[in-house]
């Protein structure tokens, strides 16, 4: 089945979980959307685990351009979705809505997702209006971790709790299609979720939101120095690699590999 936003909405109506996982790449991708994902983000989280950069500012349109259409080559069922990376939509609407055509015209991808609230619904009612889903991003939201100051746990107080309650509703009123909430206390991600009538994805957001994601590195452990508590480790992928690595080293320098059979 291939999904559409109208079929992911229709998923909640149903009370079903949704299942969205990061790709970066084709094989990847193709893996994810194989066993019925149901939506793959290629996220500017590319920025962290493919460049190697310690936040995700430094990832460009180009960039993010080039790993979606890889990513969407490898899909055939799930609902693609593209981060518009930092500088694409805070200077002025006139240049989100030129940078997300861009990006859609560019990799085939169905929809863009945003970081913010209130203060970015007039850019959604934009992008939206010129035919083009939008998925939100609320609490932590990591293009802003300079004005933010840390990775840790968001809406803590009372204040910021009705700050994003308001901005949740905002974004659902400016025509995005579902919402990710980041590193929330999950009464409030519950909270957010029955209020909403669009699909509310959570990442370290508890599990009372209508789905799920993670990024596809962490859930199979390539990178065992980043564990957050919200992450479930399904695959110890480092090791695995790091032992056929040296296996191949060892075969190599033995003069083992190649054998007779892997001759011409």
């Amino acid at each position: 089945m291939k999904h559409s936003v109208k079929t992911i909405c229709q998923l909640k109506q149903e009370g079903k979980k949704i299942s969205m996982l990061t790709s970066y790449d084709y094989t990847t991708a193709k893996i994810v959307d194989e066993v019925g994902i149901e939506i793959v983000l290629v996220g500017d989280s590319l920025s962290n685990v493919f460049q190697g950069n310690d936040t995700t500012v430094p990832v460009t349109i180009d960039e993010m351009i080039y790993h979606g259409k890889v990513v969407v080559k490898g899909v055939k069922n799930a609902l693609v979705v593209i981060d518009m990376p930092f500088g694409t939509y805070q200077i002025n609407e006139e240049s989100a809505v030129e940078n997300a055509i861009k990006i859609i015209k560019e990799t085939n991808a169905q929809a863009v997702k945003l970081e913010g609230g209130i203060e970015i619904e007039h850019c959604i009612k934009r992008i939206t209006n010129a035919g083009i889903p939008v998925m939100g991003h609320l609490g932590l939201t990591p293009q802003s971790i300079h004005q933010i100051g840390s990775f840790e746990l968001q809406a803590t107080t009372k204040e910021a709790q009705n700050k994003i309650l308001q901005d949740a509703v905002a974004l659902e009123k400016a025509g995005c299609f579902a919402v990710v909430l980041e590193k929330i206390p999950s009464f409030i991600a519950k909270e957010i979720t029955s209020l909403l009538n669009i699909p509310v994805i959570g990442i370290g957001a508890g599990n009372h939101c209508d789905g799920q994601v993670l990024v596809i590195n962490d859930l199979i452990g390539l990178d065992p120095s980043f564990k957050p508590k919200f992450v479930r480790q399904y695959l110890n992928a480092h090791s695995l690699i790091s032992a056929a690595v040296k296996q191949y080293h060892e075969d190599v320098k033995s003069g083992g590999f190649p054998s007779e059979k892997e001759s011409y």
